[in-house]
């Protein structure tokens, strides 16, 4: 099936498509050398494989298997056609900046929570290479081929029901220790009334009433699920630090990162958004966070 959608206003695809994508490799995500992103979903209706272009200033979708039709009914949703940046106003001139030379930017949504849940919880307190290894693992191990004539390799998330049925050795192997499979396998069981929840509000209360799902880790799956554009990702081993750095020249914490933020209440998920492709970091100083192999323990 196929779609031509023209958006109102600039569009960047692939700021758009990026933040689901984890790291290289992922088996659901895909850019060819013509351009195109390929993402893999597992629809209400099904699995299905999106592919993602762009010509003379229209968006083209082409899909396959039996969420296809779904898949291109959210395609406006899932490059941020929905995304209301009303009430969005900028404070500082790096921001300002920043929205200039990146018109295009916006926050999509894919409507899909276990998608953007699992590879969120296998992100906890790990470096991305481990989390990213890991879940190349368990997609290519559990997850159905691709529908369509995908890049080789290309898997799509299993249902539910699978990963509450992974055994612990096999969560071993991807990488992943206990404390993160119990938490994935607990959320399947919930994956129904997640999957239904209609507002972010909602989805947060669920979500962190799970055990071994907090601010961050609801943060992550609501910016990409429901495209919340005030999702901040308290928490986050570098955010914080850039945020500082990025807007007094200093690095800062949590609390520091919340003050400096709080003229941005409605939109502090975008307000760092713009930050981080400001690419101003702090200086690297001290050791870096080590890569672990739960595999060999």
């Amino acid at each position: 099936m196929e779609r031509r959608w023209a958006p109102e206003g600039p569009l960047d695809v692939g700021l758009a498509l990026s933040p689901h994508k984890r790291g290289g490799g992922d088996p659901a995500w895909r850019q060819t050398p013509d351009g195109a992103v390929w993402r893999t979903s597992r629809t209400p209706d099904g699995p299905c494989t999106l592919r993602v272009s762009v010509k003379g200033g229209c968006v083209y979708g082409q899909a396959w298997g039996p969420g296809a039709e779904w898949a291109l009914e959210m395609l406006p949703a899932l490059l941020g056609a929905d995304d209301d940046i009303s009430g969005f106003v900028v404070k500082h001139e790096l921001l300002a900046d920043v929205a200039r030379k990146h018109p295009g930017v916006r926050i999509g949504r894919t409507g899909r929570v276990m998608e953007a849940l699992v590879p969120a919880v296998l992100e906890q307190k790990v470096v991305g290479q481990e989390a990213w290894r890991a879940w190349r693992w368990l997609l290519s191990r559990y997850g159905e081929p691709a529908p369509g004539p995908a890049p080789e390799g290309m898997r799509v998330i299993p249902e539910a029901a699978v990963w509450r049925q992974i055994p612990i050795w096999h969560w071993h192997r991807s990488g992943a220790e206990a404390v993160r499979a119990r938490t994935i396998a607990t959320a399947a069981w919930h994956a129904d009334k997640l999957e239904a929840a209609k507002t972010t509000q909602e989805l947060d209360r669920l979500l962190r009433a799970l055990p071994g799902i907090g601010v961050w880790t609801s943060a992550e799956v609501r910016q990409r699920a429901l495209g919340d554009p005030d999702a901040l990702s308290v928490g986050d081993f570098h955010l914080a630090k850039i945020v500082g750095y990025a807007l007094t020249g200093e690095k800062t914490d949590d609390p520091g990162m919340l003050r400096l933020l709080e003229p941005y209440q409605g939109h502090r998920h975008r307000a760092t958004v713009l930050i981080t492709l400001s690419g101003l970091r702090p200086p690297a100083r001290g050791p870096r966070m080590s890569v672990r192999d739960y595999r060999s323990f």
